[in-house]
């Protein structure tokens, strides 16, 4: 079944997914003429491409993400350093289960592609269990291993026949998205499938 993604700041770009690929992206009004027994999906915001995040190595085999059973011992944020290494060490699923969790806050900030040489069994086959797609790192990295990393990373512009991989922001136009950030994701799309949505 076709389904048509578009976000009410940004009906010029909708998309429409068949399966796993893009089967055409324009206007709104053009795609739902076109494609007139697609179901449709509407989201406030902007339609993009998706968040190239390139902190993979440091986010999901350098730092622990715990499990929300954990939040009371040991908060809901990724911890690196010493400790987040003696975590990731703690059992033999630690480190799968970690890099899960941490591939789910990725999804859940528009990230649809991850940059960094990932060396680990646990951590490659959670990316590539989500989707995401690898990718070249960015040279020069700005600053700290973040899952709204600044300066954010948008991937190339979306076309008929590409991989449907695509995140919605409610935000009202790009420069809103770049002043605040990744978490104003809504809604993440890998391979077709919606991956996360936020509400």
């Amino acid at each position: 079944m076709l389904t048509i993604h578009v976000a009410d700041a940004s009906p010029e770009a909708a998309v429409v997914v068949d399966g796993a690929q893009l089967a055409a992206v324009g206007p709104y009004e053009a795609l739902a003429a076109g494609h007139p027994r697609a179901r449709v999906r509407r989201w406030p915001g902007i339609l993009t491409p998706g968040l190239l995040n390139p902190y993979g190595p440091e986010l999901l085999e350098q730092a622990y993400h715990p499990d929300p059973r954990e939040a009371d011992r040991l908060g809901t944020e990724p911890i690196f350093g010493e400790r987040g290494l003696a975590l990731l060490g703690a059992n033999p699923s630690a480190r799968g289960a970690s890099a899960r969790r941490g591939v789910q806050r990725m999804l859940a900030h528009g990230t649809v592609a991850v940059a960094g040489e990932l060396r680990g069994r646990a951590a490659l086959d959670a990316v590539r269990g989500a989707g995401l797609a690898l990718a070249g790192r960015p040279s020069g990295l700005p600053g700290p291993a973040s899952f709204s990393p600044v300066p954010l990373v948008l991937l190339p512009a979306l076309a008929a026949g590409k991989p449907a991989r695509f995140a919605v922001f409610d935000v009202p136009d790009r420069a809103a998205l770049v002043r605040d950030g990744a978490s104003t994701c809504v809604a993440t799309v890998v391979g077709g499938r919606l991956v996360y949505r936020g509400r």
